[in-house]
C-alpha cells in the first residue's frame, strides 16, 4: 500500500496503535501456567473492545487471532493447550484490521526467570530492528534494511533465519514488496515515499533454519535452538520513517 492522503495515515495508525497495544498488553499479562490459548483469548477480547479483527483468520483462516511461539518455536505458533513454563522464550506477533487498513508487529519476551542468554538474543534482535529502520529512507534501495540488520546479527555472532523477511502491508496482510532480513541484490528497488512495510528480522541461537509442522503453521528450529522477533509496520516518509505500531508500553 502507498499512504496518498491524510485519511490513509489516519486510518494505519489507527489499527497500528491497536495492533502495538494489543502487543505489550500480551506481553504483560503472559505468565507460567498460563496457556497460549488463554492468552490468545486475552488478545482477541483486546481487539474486539477496540472494535478491531484478526489478520490471520481474516486472510487465512488461521486457528487463532494472534500467533504466539514458545521456544524452537520461531514463528506462527497456534494457541492451544500448551503451558507458558517459566524460563520460556516467548514470541507474541499480532496483525489486525480496522475500516479496510492492516497492520502488523511482533516482540520476543523472556519469562522470569530469565535466562541471560535469551535477554541478550532480544537485545540484539531490536537493535537489529531499530538498525534497519533506521535505512528505511525514500529513494534508498530496499537492501540497505537487510544490510543493517545482518551487520548487528554479525556483532552478535546470531544467524538470521533468510526465510522469514518483513513485506508489504496495508490493504491486506502480505503485500509487495518483500523486505529481506540481509544483504541481496535482488532488493535493489528504491522505497517510495508513503509505502507501508513491516520490518522484523529474525535472529536465532543456531543454525537459522526453520521448517514447517506437521500442523501446516508452526515454523520450528530443526535443531531446537531459540530464536527472536521484533517487528513493526513503517510508513516511508522522507528521512524520517513513521512507525504506526510503536506504542508507549512496547518495543
Amino acid at each position: 500500500m502507498i499512504v496518498r492522503n491524510n485519511q490513509d495515515l489516519e486510518g494505519l495508525t489507527r489499527i497500528g496503535q491497536i495492533c502495538g497495544m494489543t502487543l505489550a498488553y500480551m506481553l504483560d499479562v503472559a505468565e507460567p501456567g498460563m496457556t497460549t490459548r488463554q492468552l490468545d483469548q486475552l488478545g482477541a477480547e483486546y481487539l474486539k473492545k477496540h472494535g478491531a479483527k484478526s489478520a490471520p483468520i481474516t486472510a487465512y483462516n488461521y486457528p487463532g487471532w494472534t500467533c504466539i511461539s514458545l521456544n524452537d518455536e520461531a514463528a506462527h505458533g497456534i494457541p492451544s493447550d500448551k503451558v507458558i513454563k517459566a524460563g520460556d522464550m516467548l514470541n507474541v506477533d499480532v496483525s489486525a484490521l480496522l475500516e479496510g487498513y492492516w497492520a502488523d508487529t511482533g516482540a520476543s519476551k523472556p519469562i522470569a526467570p530469565v535466562n541471560s542468554k535469551y535477554q541478550r538474543l532480544c537485545k540484539f534482535t531490536k537493535e537489529a530492528l531499530y538498525a534497519g529502520i533506521d535505512e528505511a529512507k525514500a529513494g534508498q534501495p530496499i537492501f540497505n534494511i537487510g544490510k543493517a540488520v545482518q551487520r548487528v546479527a554479525k556483532r552478535g555472532r546470531y544467524r538470521i533465519i533468510r526465510e522469514l523477511s518483513g513485506h508489504g502491508v496495508g490493504r491486506s496482510i502480505h503485500e509487495d514488496p518483500t523486505i529481506p532480513n540481509f544483504f541481496t541484490r535482488q532488493a535493489s528497488q528504491p522505497l517510495m515515499d508513503g509505502v507501508v512495510i513491516t520490518i522484523e528480522p529474525f535472529l536465532s541461537m543456531g543454525r537459522g533454519h526453520i521448517v514447517t509442522d506437521k500442523d501446516g503453521w508452526t515454523l520450528r528450529a530443526p535443531d531446537r535452538s531459540i530464536a527472536a522477533q521484533y517487528e513493526h509496520t513503517v510508513v516511508i516518509n522522507g528521512d524520517e520513517p513513521i512507525l504506526i505500531t510503536k506504542v508507549d508500553e512496547g518495543h
